[in-house]
């Protein structure tokens, strides 16, 4: 118990310090990369460690930041029927989208931290980040859709899926186990099998032998007799 406790309090530990990893500034991962790489390195970072953070617990239950809530009202107030699951891309960088996109942005100024900074956003949320999967979106409207799919359940089907294949792969080493405790059952078996035969076939001869044995003395007994009977004539 003592192990799974640790165990527990580790993952527990990693998880935190990976939801607090999203909330850090631009300038705590360093700057020694010129703009524009540097910009790409950040966000892959951040794409890899959110990944890993609704991969590894119920996205539901996730906090981003420390204003959620807010977030999340002031989204769905603007947004109410903007849908989620799959974005349009027409919806996030059109024109007439950054119109109605800028005032919602220009809210968290001051609230989160570079609210306005280059983030890869995922296309279809039931996906991971690749290159065809990916937009790139300012900071605080990937807060804005990320916390409204874990909240309404739309990034759940990543979770599933990553435990999905983690419970296969138990299911599979457990069925090699029990696969290879069968083949020694049927090797103890045999070898019972085998001694039970060897026992048997030990009896048989033994048998055979004090059969033999008898015989022999009955026809010693017989002579007896027969020399008995010639000395009496």
């Amino acid at each position: 118990m003592a192990a799974t406790s640790g165990t527990d309090e580790q993952v527990s530990g990693e998880l935190v310090s990976v939801a607090h990893a999203l909330s850090l500034p631009a300038e705590s991962y360093g700057n020694d990369l010129p703009p524009t790489q540097l910009a790409w390195d950040l966000s892959m970072q951040h794409a890899e460690v959110y990944y890993k953070l609704i991969s590894s617990v119920d996205p539901q239950f996730l906090k981003l930041t420390k204003v959620d809530d807010q977030i999340y009202s002031e989204f769905r107030k603007n947004f109410e029927t903007l849908r989620i699951d799959v974005l349009d891309p027409e919806e996030l960088k059109s024109e007439s989208a950054k119109e109605k996109w800028r005032p919602f942005c220009l809210k968290f100024n001051g609230i989160v931290e570079d609210f306005n900074y280059g983030t890869l956003l995922r296309l279809d949320c039931s996906q991971g980040y690749t290159e065809e999967n990916t937009i790139f979106a300012p900071r605080i409207q990937f807060f804005a859709i990320e916390i409204a799919r874990n909240r309404e359940g739309y990034n759940k089907a990543v979770y599933i899926s990553v435990q999905d294949k983690e419970g296969e792969k138990g299911v599979y080493n457990g069925g090699e186990k029990v696969a290879d405790n069968g083949e020694e059952e049927n090797t103890k078996n045999r070898g019972e099998k085998g001694a039970d035969s060897g026992e048997e076939k030990k009896e048989g001869i033994n048998r055979e032998d004090k059969t033999d044995k008898g015989g022999e003395k009955e026809k010693e007994a017989d002579k007896e007799i027969n020399k008995s009977g010639e000395k009496a004539m």
